[in-house]
């Protein structure tokens, strides 16, 4: 039978099999959980009406609120991360069953009565409303270029200082070079890209056409595709 399931005798055991396995595998369990709120998180704050991003799937006559007419919001995701607390709330019960009295009285077993089928059970339950959550999503490229242009393209400060480093300038002279003009574009004092461009300092350093290169958000995207395809290949 344990052929079968891939699994082999326990090497040492005495009444009861040691329990550091079975905390290892509520931790993994927790872990997972974390995992799936941590996207679950993103997708509340996409769905928020200052960013816009992205939105669950909202079926015709779904109620978003049972006061408000106009809300979206975004109930799967919400119950995703209130479950996670619920699984990853099985791991200190299972990391305290551990330590067994000579290795053989049972104190652990009403204990994980309860732990075994409530977080397998959730979890279980948590990946498939991921994935429902996943296959509907509903994306919005458009705003995500919206939220990117009332940046005035400070994000792409870090490129710029890179860029100055390339050209054998120390990193500290390049990050305060960038710096000073990033928070008068922040004040609202001219556009980055155009104080950037009026700087004798980074005049003297980099071109037009290499400024304009450190602007550009396709060579900012160039890698993107070749990290979504090695994660997906890591999955």
């Amino acid at each position: 039978a344990l052929g079968k399931l891939g699994l082999a005798p326990e090497t040492v055991a005495t009444q009861v099999v040691a329990r550091d396995r079975h905390a290892a595998f509520f931790s993994a369990m927790g872990i997972l959980a974390a995992a799936i709120e941590r996207f679950a998180t993103n997708v509340r704050h996409w769905q928020r009406n200052e960013v816009g991003e992205a939105e669950e799937k909202f079926s015709k006559g779904q109620k978003g609120s049972s006061a408000m007419p106009h809300k979206r919001n975004p109930v799967l995701s919400e119950n995703l991360c209130g479950l996670a607390r619920i699984v990853r709330g099985a791991i200190t019960p299972a990391l305290e069953n551990v330590a067994l009295w000579h290795e053989r009285d049972i104190s652990h077993s009403s204990v994980e009565r309860m732990l075994a089928p409530d977080a397998t059970t959730t979890l279980g339950f948590m990946l498939e409303r991921a994935a429902g959550v996943v296959e509907g999503l509903v994306v919005y490229p458009e705003a995500m270029k919206r939220n990117l242009d009332r940046s005035g393209g400070l994000f792409f400060s870090e490129g710029v200082m890179l860029e100055l480093v390339a050209t054998g300038l120390p990193r500290q002279k390049a990050y305060e070079m960038v710096q000073r003009n990033a928070m008068k574009a922040f004040h609202g004092e001219g556009d980055f890209r155009q104080l950037l461009g009026a700087d004798e300092d980074i005049k003297a350093r980099l071109s037009a056409e290499q400024l304009d290169r450190c602007f550009d958000l396709q060579h900012a995207l160039r890698h993107a595709e070749t990290i979504v395809e090695r994660a997906i290949a890591s999955a």
